[in-house]
């Protein structure tokens, strides 16, 4: 399984998408999930409302390279219009291992004819996920219950899709119940790359791969 970490490793919440918990998850070997923003012109990391201390993508991408890894970054859109600007520094730092996700899908029709590699949707509301043909993978989310299976994973495989589960207690759920659905599920797969976004990467490095 490979881990992502949900805006970084933080150990306290006021360290979400902060420089610390990018460096920790980095220096353990987790890739990230992040949000982007746009702030006076300029792209920034922010789930929230930006400001003047917000940490911009330029600076995570420089600190990304400082670390000369592979690591995956998966970058949530919270904003329409921002592929230009993105399309930029991802060349300028040529990140190589991302994908973008979550955009609104009129602000999707532009990714795709930018060329950028994304995710699409799978969820309990969007059952049918939007741009699949042309999408690199599937996030695959469990809002308010567990229906991820080995049929669906096993669809997404056999059409050359990636995959990252979203843990379900990003939505504020108990998740070792999942976890040992998706560890059974992987073992038949014999599928090593498929992804979780997790609020406890050390915890699930552990329990998926230790």
């Amino acid at each position: 399984m490979v881990i992502i970490s949900h805006r970084g490793y933080w150990k306290v919440e006021t360290e979400r998408n902060s420089h610390f918990a990018f460096e920790r998850s980095f220096s353990s070997g987790f890739g990230i999930e992040t949000d982007i923003r746009d702030f006076n012109g300029i792209l920034v990391i922010s789930h929230d409302i930006p400001n003047e201390r917000s940490m911009s993508v330029k600076a995570l991408f420089e600190f990304y390279n400082n670390f000369r890894t592979q690591l995956v970054i998966a970058i949530n859109i919270k904003s329409d219009g921002l592929q230009s600007k993105l399309k930029e520094l991802l060349h300028q730092y040529k990140i190589d291992n991302y994908f973008v996700f979550d955009m609104s899908a009129a602000d999707g029709l532009s990714y795709l004819k930018h060329g950028f590699k994304f995710f699409t949707r799978q969820s309990e509301y969007e059952n049918k996920p939007s741009f699949y043909d042309d999408a690199q993978g599937v996030w695959l989310d469990e809002f308010h219950r567990h229906w991820i299976n080995e049929k669906i994973i096993k669809k997404h495989l056999k059409n050359g899709k990636k995959i990252c589960i979203v843990s379900p207690e990003l939505h504020g759920r108990s998740y070792l119940e999942e976890w040992n659905d998706y560890k059974k599920i992987i073992a038949k797969s014999g599928i090593a790359d498929i992804m979780i976004c997790t609020d406890y990467p050390a915890e699930a490095k552990e329990f998926f791969n230790g």
